[in-house]
């Protein structure tokens, strides 16, 4: 058999696989086709039953992100009439090996016929996770206007381009926008709403942060903060994404304070956990006095502690005590 019996044919989002002749009780799987980043394969298995296959070529690709594919698959008698049967519209399936697709046909097939698939997008999963994307031109160019829209959001909080609101730190200030900040927290859109001194003055004193923290702030808001900014500030961000209810913010503090606990931060962290009602950073902290025992590294900070903490929170703290004495 020539070599061109497994070769397919491609153009922009097309392929086709021309096949000669099918003798019964035969298998034949296509050479790699390219469509979008991914190898993929075309194969038939004639027994009573012509089964069509198509699926990526196993790759660190496919394994790491297989495609999401929708596409039009058909088999077009090239004899006669050109008989053509069609595959229901398949829409974003995943496929990962060859048996996430197999189309049967009952219908006995003679002579030449052709097996040709429309390819109507491919979509992927960032590792970050969120919504599959379209590999194609509609979503590159939504990921490319997403993120213009983003840096020029950020260059009109750095340049101050038509700032109306003065938000001012406890040592310095710093121009924003109100719509912007209207749009990222339901307390801001109630102050600029009504008529508040914020309104009337446009001003907002936030006189319990820095003004490096307050340009961290604001760099959340506008989608340019840098990690280093985050990291340092995270505890006053937190302070403030309570303050004005942003929850996504907060949340990524909790997340991040979880993260790197010791003996030098976890009294604080435990402190805000409790106040700040954060149940995964107040667990984390209270295991990893009690449970692996630096309750006894930190032995007169922890005395201290006790001295002016929430009545609420000692008896936590101590229910966990008795829960691992209990373990032991």
């Amino acid at each position: 058999m020539s070599e061109s019996a497994y070769r397919v044919e491609t153009t922009a989002r097309l392929a086709q696989w021309r096949i000669d002749n099918l003798a019964s009780c035969t298998y034949r799987k296509s050479d790699p086709f390219k469509i979008g980043k991914w190898n993929w394969h075309l194969s038939i298995e004639k027994n009573r039953v012509l089964y069509v296959k198509l699926y990526p070529e196993i790759s660190n690709l496919t394994r790491d992100n297989p495609p999401i594919a929708s596409f039009i698959i058909r088999v077009v008698c090239s004899a006669g009439d050109r008989k053509t049967l069609t595959h229901p519209e398949i829409t974003d399936k995943q496929l990962k090996n060859n048996e996430d697709f197999v189309w049967p046909i009952e219908i006995p097939l003679i002579g030449k016929f052709i097996i040709d698939v429309e390819f109507l997008d491919l979509k992927t999963v960032s590792p970050s996770g969120g919504e599959p994307c379209s590999i194609w031109a509609e979503g590159f160019s939504q990921q490319q206007a997403n993120a213009t829209a983003l840096a020029c959001l950020g260059r009109m909080l750095t340049e101050g381009i038509h700032t109306d609101i003065t938000i001012n730190a406890s040592n310095g200030s710093i121009g924003a926008h109100r719509a912007v900040l209207a749009a990222r927290s339901p307390v801001f859109c109630s102050m600029f709403s009504h008529n508040l001194q914020e309104k009337e003055l446009s001003t907002v004193n936030i006189s319990d942060m820095s003004i490096e923290a307050c340009q961290a702030f604001l760099g959340y808001i506008y989608g340019n903060i840098k990690h280093e900014e985050f990291l340092t500030h995270r505890l006053a961000l937190l302070r403030t994404a309570d303050k004005y209810d942003i929850s996504d913010l907060k949340e990524a503090c909790h997340e991040s304070l979880v993260e790197d606990i010791d003996t030098k931060n976890v009294l604080e962290r435990l402190q805000n956990a409790a106040l700040y009602q954060l149940p995964k950073l107040k667990s984390s902290c209270m295991r990893y006095l009690v449970r692996f025992g630096k309750i006894y590294d930190i032995r007169d900070d922890f005395n201290a502690f006790l001295k002016s903490a929430d009545r609420e929170l000692i008896a936590d703290i101590f229910h966990e005590v008795l829960n691992t004495w209990q373990g032991f």
